[in-house]
């Protein structure tokens, strides 16, 4: 599954530096895991379990920026399934 726009505007936002966030989007749900600067650099996305855990995709977020700060690579990459009873 490609991430689409709608739901890459969401990843594009800043949260709370180093935590997890669990939300819904489009019937789904999904979980990311933000950076020191509280960018999401983790995503777990499917049907939560009842454990708390995701099954279905994982994704990996490569944010890449230049001496002065600047992003210059902004990727996100499907990592594979995601079926634990945690992240």
């Amino acid at each position: 599954m490609k991430l689409n726009e709608d739901l890459l505007k969401i990843l594009g936002k800043t949260y709370a530096n180093s935590t997890l966030i669990n939300s819904s989007y489009k019937g789904k749900d999904i979980v990311f895991k933000t950076d020191e600067e509280g960018n999401p650099i983790l995503l777990f996305i499917g049907k939560k379990t009842e454990s708390g855990g995701i099954k279905g995709e994982r994704y990996a977020r490569t944010l890449k920026r230049d001496k002065e700060g600047n992003v210059f690579k902004d990727h996100w990459e499907l990592k594979g399934k995601a079926n634990s009873p945690n992240h």
